[in-house]
């Protein structure tokens, strides 16, 4: 077992359940061949990032959050429009088989729906959510070295579009997350990765938008 699939391991049986059949389900997926950064390391950096948020951030749930950090790209599929409400899906159903309360499971599910992170979305997420949101969009604010391997994982999830396609959409993505008054919803968020987020999507924009 490498020392990722260690932390996950203890993280799930910490946090979901002792029983990791679920969690061999969920590897296998994050395994599929079309995955360059929707895989089980993006799910392990989350899960981090929700510690450290928690370290600082007061969490109602912390087990669902978990949770949903493990099952929010469970489908990850380019070409499909609803993988979060797949994912969420999977996540009511599987949870609820080995015994988590309905409310429980009510809550992992809208989170997961979530991260579709729609900018269209009025009601600005908070409390749990808002965790889950930020660990999840954290990569934005990595160094340049680490944004720029998850840009190149992206477009080779997306390698079925064109050059011009991409551009397009991509430069859509990046206007919409730079024209929100704040990328990240939680204080710590904003002050750990804000200016860094901000600071790669206009240098990734740059040449898209010429």
């Amino acid at each position: 077992m490498s020392d990722r699939d260690l932390e996950l391991d203890v993280a799930w049986q910490r946090h979901v359940a002792t029983d990791r059949t679920l969690l061999d389900g969920l590897l296998a997926r994050h395994r599929e061949k079309h995955r360059r950064y929707h895989t089980a390391t993006h799910v392990a950096w989350v899960i981090r990032h929700v510690d450290e948020l928690a370290t600082a951030e007061p969490v109602e749930h912390l087990d669902e959050v978990m949770a949903a950090a493990f099952y929010h790209d469970a489908v990850y599929e380019p070409t499909y429009p609803a993988n979060e409400r797949a994912s969420a899906r999977l996540a009511r159903r599987d949870l609820a088989s080995i015994g988590w309360r309905d409310d429980a499971v009510g809550r992992v599910g809208s989170m997961i729906e979530a991260t579709e992170h729609d900018a269209t979305n009025t009601e600005q997420p908070q409390g749990d959510t808002a965790i889950l949101l930020d660990a999840d969009l954290a990569i934005l604010g990595a160094d340049p070295a680490g944004y720029a391997a998850y840009v190149t994982g992206i477009r080779g999830e997306y390698r079925h579009v064109t050059d011009d396609g991409w551009r397009t959409g991509r430069a859509k993505v990046l206007r919409d997350f730079l024209e929100r008054p704040t990328i990240y919803l939680t204080p710590t968020g904003r002050e750990r990765w804000e200016p860094r987020a901000r600071a790669n999507l206009a240098a990734e924009l740059a040449p898209l938008a010429d």
